[in-house]
């Protein structure tokens, strides 16, 4: 078994409010994950598509037709869960897998017009959803949320 190392005074991880672990910010972000997905997953329910869809559909409405390899570590997936995501997009007739020319093993994926009304309705349904997740938040504290967010999300070079 690997040496543990012996308790320090730091204190220990309890996932509740006012949390100073090591792990406290870890911890907020995964409930406070839990919680946006509960509320954006509601919002898209009716549009017949779940969060690992609309992922896909953001990184297709951003950078236009992507590889599939790229696509998956664009959303946060893997080679097996982005197959099933695209399978599902094409299926309900959001997204095509497309040759890329000069290399027939490699496929594209695009989102079609009817995934871009799709992707615009979604952003229509949770525009309030969303307002609402940041309801006690003044619009100087949203912004200054996003910020730091985006700051932990993609940091700068070291």
């Amino acid at each position: 078994m690997a040496d543990v190392p012996r308790r320090t005074s730091a204190p220990r991880a309890t996932d509740r409010p006012g949390d100073v672990s090591p792990f406290a910010i870890g911890l907020l972000l995964r409930r406070a994950h839990w919680r946006a997905a509960a509320v954006m997953t509601e919002a898209l329910r009716p549009l017949g598509i779940e969060l690992r869809h609309f992922a896909v559909l953001i990184v297709l409405a951003d950078r236009g037709p992507t590889v599939q390899r790229d696509l998956a570590e664009a959303a946060g997936s893997d080679k097996a869960g982005i197959m099933r995501v695209v399978d599902d997009l094409e299926r309900l007739g959001l997204a095509v897998r497309k040759s890329v020319p000069g290399d027939r093993r490699v496929r594209a994926v695009e989102i079609t017009p009817r995934g871009t009304e799709l992707f615009d309705a979604a952003h229509l349904r949770a525009d309030p959803v969303a307002e609402r997740l940041v309801a006690d938040f003044d619009a100087e504290e949203t912004a200054r949320l996003t910020e730091l967010l985006t700051r932990l999300a993609h940091p700068g070079p070291a």
